[in-house]
C-alpha cells in the first residue's frame, strides 16, 4: 500500500509539474501574478496546479477532505477539513521565487488524520527530487532511506525566518539567538528548507508562522529522518493548530534542545 501510494503520488506530482507549473516558469506575464498581501503572491500556476492536484488526490484516495492553500484563501471554511482525515496541498511552495523566475520552489502534499500528519511528500519540479515519509517508517529521497546529518560546523548554521515576527520578537531573536549561530539566507520555501535540515546544509531553523500547507509534510519527513521538528515547547506539531505561532526544526535532537532553550528565554 505504501509503495503504491508513493508511486501514485510521484506520478501525480510529475504530471502536474509538467502541465501546470514548469510551462509557466520564467514565462509569467504580470497579469498572471497577484498580491495576496502579507508578503504573499499567487500566480495562475498556483491555482491551476492546486485544482489538478486536488483532482488527482481524490482519484488516489476518494472521499477525504481537501485543504488547499488557495482554496482556503478563497473560502476559510475549507480549513474545517483539518479536523478530519484530509489531504493538505501547497501547489507551489516558494511562489515568490517562482514568480521571480528563480529557484527554489516545490510542491508539498500531506495526508493527515486526527490533526497529525500520517504521510508527506515534497517534490522539487526543477531537480526532480522526491522526498517522502510515512509515520513510523522512516524518511526517503527518491526511494533511498536517509538519516539526517548536521553540518558539523561551529557555530551551527541557522536559517531563521523573522519575516512574520512582530518587531519585539524579531529584535529579541536578532540580539539573543542569532549571535550563537552562523546565519544564512532562508530560501523562503519550506520545500527546500526541510531538506536542508536533513542533508547537512543547515543545522537549525526557526519558523514563526506555521501554516499547515507549509509545514505538515516537512515536519513529518524531518522527524522520520532522525532530525527534530516540534513546537517551541517541545509539543508535537498539529495541523489543526495552524494559527499557533512558533516551530523549531533541527538536524538533530541535541541541536533542537539547544535552540529551544534559547527561544524559551526570550518568550
Amino acid at each position: 500500500m505504501v509503495k503504491s501510494l508513493n508511486e501514485a503520488m510521484r506520478e501525480l506530482l510529475v504530471r502536474v509539474s509538467e502541465t501546470a507549473i514548469l510551462p509557466r516558469y520564467q514565462n509569467l506575464t504580470q497579469s498572471e501574478i497577484a498580491d495576496k498581501g502579507k508578503n504573499e503572491l499567487v500566480t495562475v500556476a498556483d491555482r491551476e496546479a492546486e485544482v489538478k492536484l486536488a483532482e488527482g488526490l481524490e482519484a488516489i484516495l476518494p472521499g477525504l477532505a481537501i485543504v488547499g492553500e488557495e482554496a482556503s484563501e478563497a473560502d476559510p471554511s475549507v480549513l474545517d477539513g483539518l479536523s478530519q482525515q484530509c489531504w493538505i496541498i501547497d501547489p507551489i511552495d516558494g511562489t515568490g521565487n517562482f514568480a521571480s523566475g528563480k529557484p527554489p520552489f516545490g510542491i508539498l502534499i500531506a495526508l493527515c488524520e486526527g490533526g497529525l500528519t500520517q504521510a508527506g511528500w515534497i517534490y522539487d519540479p526543477l531537480e526532480g527530487r522526491f522526498c517522502h515519509a510515512h509515520r513510523g517508517e522512516g524518511a526517503f529521497i527518491d526511494g533511498e532511506r536517509i538519516t539526517a546529518r548536521t553540518t558539523g560546523q561551529t557555530p551551527p548554521i541557522a536559517g531563521i525566518s523573522t519575516l512574520f515576527m512582530e518587531d519585539g520578537l524579531r529584535e529579541k531573536v536578532q540580539h539573543h539567538i542569532a549571535p550563537h549561530y552562523s546565519l544564512v539566507d532562508i530560501p523562503r520555501c519550506a520545500a527546500e528548507q526541510y531538506p536542508r535540515l536533513a542533508l547537512g546544509t543547515n543545522d537549525v531553523s526557526i519558523f514563526n508562522r506555521t501554516l499547515p500547507w507549509d509545514h505538515a509534510a516537512g515536519v513529518l519527513w524531518l522527524n522520520e529522518a532522525g532530525g527534530k521538528a516540534a513546537r517551541n515547547d517541545g509539543s508535537e506539531y498539529r495541523v489543526d493548530e495552524w494559527d499557533r505561532p512558533g516551530l523549531i526544526g533541527a538536524a538533530s535532537p541535541s541541536l533542537w534542545d539547544e535552540l529551544a532553550e534559547r527561544v524559551a528565554l526570550i518568550s
